[in-house]
């Protein structure tokens, strides 16, 4: 019965996805006839079967890397094509409530604004992210750690494009600013250690004097999470697996931990373990807590955490999937306030997932300047 639905739904939605924009775009601008007609209903029906097959073969069994390739932008493409057929869909309403019949212009411009947008999407998903710095006051920060700076990268899905180039120029944009404190905040890469391992390698090279931190995201789960939690420990970065460390700067402390994402419970001892994290830690000290997902602020904030950094929203990535990122998680990007004055971070990601698109949901490299809270 499950393998029934998964296949249901591996055709219901390509089909979904495809039906509007053909109507839009093909049926109603045509009239249902002549070549136009003909070859826009090939070209929606060959999507709508190489999506599905496209997506099985990638990150089913297979593991295929050109169909992931060829899968995943493929529905990157045709989210923006049917997003924009839906506006498309209101503004004929619009202009035909006037008397004005507008289907051909409207499809017209639903094309040019795709295009155009799925063109600035890839350019935006591709390049070197820009760094967002944002200034943060933490309660019970000693003034000698004032300045002290965070960079976070996170969700670089490092995958079936092979991005080592990218890799190394964002560890160049991240050692230019400075890092006391690095942290990667979890989806580090898609696929096995043997795999990813390449693109991963140049993370080695990132500096920050107080250390290097790691946590797991949900992606990790989906693959060999313990792998990669090793291979960031032979590269000199410190996972933290529902641990934490006091960092010291003359005589001034902070404590940084991390948790795992709660999809690890599947996997024999992983699973988000705040308690364990933060075991004798000296309450007066304050706390940075790095958990992947936002929606684990709830548990930060009765625990007294003083900032929580987060990724995994991507901030909605291609526009408008933020409006669903918003139903599961409480923020989709940016520096937010919570329960016991409990700060969270969530950051856009460094990288993208699936659909090599960014649409109105541009990258980031965050640095995090701290200082005590007046």
């Amino acid at each position: 019965m499950k393998l029934a639905v998964r296949l249901l739904m591996m055709l219901l939605i390509p089909a979904a996805l495809f039906a509007l924009p053909w109507w839009m775009l093909v049926a109603a601008p045509t009239g249902g006839s002549g070549p136009l007609f003909w070859v826009g209903t090939a070209v929606c029906l060959l999507g709508f079967a190489a999506l599905p097959a496209a997506m099985f073969l990638g990150h089913g069994p297979a593991q295929s890397d050109p169909a992931v390739i060829v899968g995943d932008t493929l529905l990157g493409v045709v989210w923006v094509v049917f997003a924009w057929s839906v506006i498309g869909l209101f503004a004929r309403g619009a202009l035909a409530v006037g008397g004005v019949d507008g289907t051909r212009v409207v499809a017209v411009g639903v094309l040019v604004v795709s295009a155009v947008l799925v063109a600035w999407g890839v350019y935006e998903a591709r390049r070197i992210p820009r760094v967002r710095t944002v200034d943060v006051g933490i309660r019970g920060l000693a003034d000698g750690l004032d300045g002290l700076r965070v960079v976070v990268v996170t969700d670089t899905h490092f995958a079936a494009l092979d991005r080592r180039r990218w890799s190394e120029r964002v560890v160049e944009v991240v050692n230019a600013q400075r890092p006391d404190i690095a942290c990667h905040a979890g989806d580090l890469a898609d696929g096995s250690v043997l795999k990813r391992q390449a693109q991963v390698d140049p993370l080695g090279k990132v500096e920050a004097p107080l250390g290097r931190f790691y946590i797991t995201g949900n992606h990790e789960y989906f693959g060999d999470a313990q792998g990669w939690i090793d291979y960031m420990a032979s590269l000199g970065w410190q996972p933290l697996h529902n641990e934490h460390r006091v960092l010291t700067r003359d005589d001034d402390r902070l404590v940084i931990a991390g948790i795992d994402d709660p999809t690890g419970v599947g996997l024999p001892g992983h699973g988000p373990d705040l308690p364990a994290a933060l075991a004798g830690v000296d309450a007066a000290l304050p706390v940075v807590l790095l958990a992947h997902q936002p929606k684990q602020i709830a548990d930060s904030a009765a625990a007294g955490v003083a900032l929580q950094i987060s990724g995994h929203t991507h901030g909605g990535q291609i526009w408008p999937f933020h409006y669903l990122v918003r139903l599961d998680q409480p923020v989709v990007a940016g520096l937010s306030r919570h329960a016991n004055d409990t700060q969270l971070y969530t950051s856009r990601g460094t990288g993208f997932w699936g659909p090599q698109l960014r649409v109105f949901a541009p990258s980031e490299i965050t640095v995090l300047v701290l200082h005590p809270q007046r």
